[in-house]
């Protein structure tokens, strides 16, 4: 649960109820965990949908691939021909 041990658990809860006091706890950690609830029943609705979106259009279009399609592999033994440039011809110089 979050990386949250017991005894880091513990000194949160005598915080808490030092802060809001022992009338009041009650009343927060009630509306904590409401709020919790409804957050997560947000969150399950939201996936749903998406879910039913997701199977909608896989019906609409059955022909889709859901996987890329495999790379081109290359051509064996092709070697592009360049042409090579003839040395110039140079003549020897004299010092003058």
């Amino acid at each position: 649960m979050f990386g949250i041990g017991m005894p880091e658990l513990i000194v949160i809860m005598v915080i808490a109820l030092i802060v809001l006091g022992p009338k009041r706890l009650p009343e927060v950690a009630r509306s904590l965990g409401k709020a919790m609830a409804e957050f997560r029943r947000q969150s399950s609705e939201i996936m749903e949908d998406f879910q039913a979106q997701a199977r909608l259009d896989e019906d609409r279009d059955p022909g889709r691939r859901t996987t890329p399609p495999p790379a081109p592999t290359p051509a064996a033994n092709t070697v592009a021909a360049t042409p090579t440039a003839a040395p110039a011809d140079r003549s020897p110089t004299t010092p003058a």
